[in-house]
């Protein structure tokens, strides 16, 4: 089986947003315009951050994303730079639209995944989260993809409004010929952020009643699954993936972050200018990694506590998981 992101202690990945802009509007899109920026990187800002970044540790995983990331024209002279400057594995987040006729582009040589995103296993929770068409879109897609050779995995991010059809996606998910497939929890940040009242987060009851048996059920199927825990056992040890892991958020201003849930906030720990990387001043992200606290995940603790339940006799009933540290399960 090829390589792709990996989430687990001493994974190195690059998350590099070439763009912000998409075609679709889905309900819980972290991408924050107001802190990322709306601009498109040129190859030259491409291929010059990814061999800054090839210094640093040229053997990541790198995820192209957006936005779209076929909307943009240069992404596979992208896809061929990162190639040749020996990177782990290459991937590419796409919601299925495939523009640019990017397929006929590159090869699977080039390419380790083609990911996919979809969020339901019917259309009508799919496009009612994604937007009206997605569905279809993002089954053609794979399926084109699947014709030409290319392996693909799938993106499910759970959320009240589609975590109890989780458990029914395995035969899709073998019929459409997906040998990986992440779960992800939604993040409450940019879109899913600006109305705190939607209800988006689930449960910690929901979480660990539905999501680690329906991975199970799945990887039945012959896929390698991969899913947070999100929710830990007081006498759990937390990790923090900042520290054992080496993470980069790339976006298009040059902003470079090491944990998502800072994103929607200036305090990246590093930025592009000038083609140079460099350290930004403190207080930044790095600055909480250590910290030790009762309710696991500090930063999660600080931007979005929803996920937090009620101290029972003083005590926290749950730690959070850190988002980048996830369980991988194969049958």
């Amino acid at each position: 089986m090829k390589k792709t992101v990996a989430f687990s202690k001493n994974a190195a990945n690059l998350f590099f947003h070439l763009l912000t802009r998409c075609n679709l509007k889905c309900k819980h899109c972290y991408i924050n315009v107001k802190q990322h920026g709306q601009n498109t990187l040129t190859l030259e800002t491409i291929e010059a951050w990814l061999k800054v970044l090839a210094l640093i540790n040229k053997k990541a995983n790198v995820i192209f994303l957006g936005g779209e990331p076929t909307l943009h024209p240069d992404l596979p002279a992208a896809i061929h730079k990162a190639k040749s400057l020996g990177y782990n594995s290459i991937t590419v987040d796409t919601n299925g639209y495939l523009f640019n006729d990017i397929l006929s582009k590159v090869s699977p040589d080039d390419v380790d995944y083609f990911s996919f995103s979809l969020d339901g296993v019917t259309r009508k929770t799919n496009d009612m989260i994604r937007g009206k068409g997605s569905f279809d879109a993002c089954i053609r897609g794979i399926n084109r993809a699947v014709r030409r050779g290319f392996n693909t995995s799938l993106i499910y991010t759970v959320s009240s409004m589609n975590i109890r059809e989780l458990d029914r996606i395995a035969p899709l998910l073998k019929d459409l010929k997906i040998d990986r497939f992440f779960i992800q929890v939604i993040g409450i940040r940019g879109k899913s952020a600006e109305d705190r009242n939607a209800q988006l987060q689930v449960s910690p009851g929901d979480w660990l009643q539905i999501v680690p048996d329906a991975a199970r059920k799945i990887a039945r199927y012959g896929i390698t699954v991969t899913y947070p825990k999100v929710f830990l056992n007081p006498e759990e040890p937390f990790e923090c993936a900042g520290l054992v892991a080496d993470n980069y958020f790339i976006f298009p201003n040059g902003r470079v972050y090491r944990c998502p849930l800072c994103e929607d906030y200036p305090l990246h720990s590093m930025l592009f200018k000038d083609n140079a990387l460099i350290d930004t001043p403190r207080i930044n992200e790095n600055d909480f990694f250590a910290l030790d606290i009762d309710e696991g995940c500090v930063m999660n603790k600080l931007i979005q506590p929803d996920n937090l339940s009620d101290r029972l006799e003083g005590t926290t009933q749950y730690k959070i998981a850190c988002c980048m540290l996830k369980e991988e399960i194969r049958e």
